[in-house]
């Protein structure tokens, strides 16, 4: 069963219109009202015949995650097979979302989510704020969650199959705008395949509740949180592999070059007498070498990207 998760916050100018555009190949619709000032639960109950759509209520806010896993959790005790969140300011094209789902129908992936950079004549229509924030968040992104070939982490246009959903820990995935960056470092833990999905967004007369300045201030602590629990997830709990030889070697040689030219340094200082040529190169090769590893590391990882799905060997 497909069904559509669709979190509502300030919404209710769109959301009418985007449950009328869901077609027939999805078979429930939760709308999930997460406190919506607006009363946009309300709007659809009292405003909708559709027999697919079922709202849900919270009664305070919890954000666009939270909102999404009051869906993802409704629609697992309903039996879902595949799960799509939708927002409902009418960004998403409703009738994008046979083709969405189709590598999970197919079982080439565990997750498809929508890139709005794929079209670059498309590009040029985008909001320049978001245009260069998702570029920035896009390539910290991949060194957060180790899927390098995607773009547009932000996009909440997504697919997730049961077999990759019932394995996620959601209560420990974020519950406001770090959610989808969180969803793809919790994917990756368990290895799950993502494909990104060509797309493009409609911005009108919508305001998103997404200030992406704030994002790129307020999100380094759980940028570097997730980087290094997947590191060690990957390369040292689950898995030691050439990868991680390469990491321990760059880091022991960049660390041992770091810290003998800095003593040597400040003795230098101290005494009044520079360095000697063997000092300085003693202290600089370790820092190459360890850099050079790095970058090794570096090309393992690009290549260290999830390849079969979980779905293939999961009921």
């Amino acid at each position: 069963m497909i069904v559509a998760v669709v979190p509502c916050y300030r919404v209710s100018k769109q959301i009418l219109g985007v449950l009328k555009e869901i077609g027939p190949e999805v078979e429930k619709i939760y709308v999930v009202d997460d406190a919506c000032p607006e009363g946009s639960g309300k709007l659809v109950a009292e405003n909708t015949s559709d027999p697919r759509v079922e709202v849900l209520y919270h009664e305070k806010n919890l954000g666009v995650g939270g909102a999404v896993k009051t869906g993802y959790r409704k629609a697992m005790e309903d039996g879902a097979t595949i799960i799509v969140k939708i927002d409902g300011d009418g960004q998403m094209d409703p009738h994008l979302i046979p083709k969405l789902i189709e590598p999970i129908l197919s079982k080439q992936a565990d997750y498809v989510k929508g890139n709005r950079f794929y079209d670059l004549a498309y590009l040029w229509k985008m909001p320049g704020s978001r245009k260069f924030g998702n570029a920035a968040l896009s390539f910290i992104n991949k060194m957060v969650n180790g899927y390098w070939n995607i773009m547009d982490p932000t996009n909440g246009f997504v697919a997730i199959g049961k077999a990759a959903l019932k394995h996620l820990p959601l209560e420990k995935i974020d519950n406001r705008f770090f959610f989808e960056q969180d969803m793809l470092f919790r994917l990756n833990t368990i290895r799950a395949v993502v494909h990104d999905f060509p797309m493009t967004a409609q911005y009108d007369m919508e305001s998103s509740n997404l200030k992406i300045w704030k994002v790129l201030f307020s999100f380094p602590f759980k940028y570097v949180n997730r980087l290094i629990k997947r590191i060690f997830y990957s390369y040292f709990l689950r898995d030691f592999n050439i990868g991680s030889l390469e990491l321990i070697i760059a880091f022991t040689f960049m660390g041992f070059g770091f810290i003998f030219g800095l003593v040597k340094w400040i003795h230098s200082i101290e005494t009044m007498h520079p360095a000697t040529a063997g000092t300085v190169i003693l202290a600089g090769l370790p820092i190459i070498l360890g850099f050079q590893s790095f970058l090794s590391f570096l090309h393992y990882d690009l290549t260290n990207i999830p390849q079969k799905t979980v779905s293939s060997y999961s009921s």
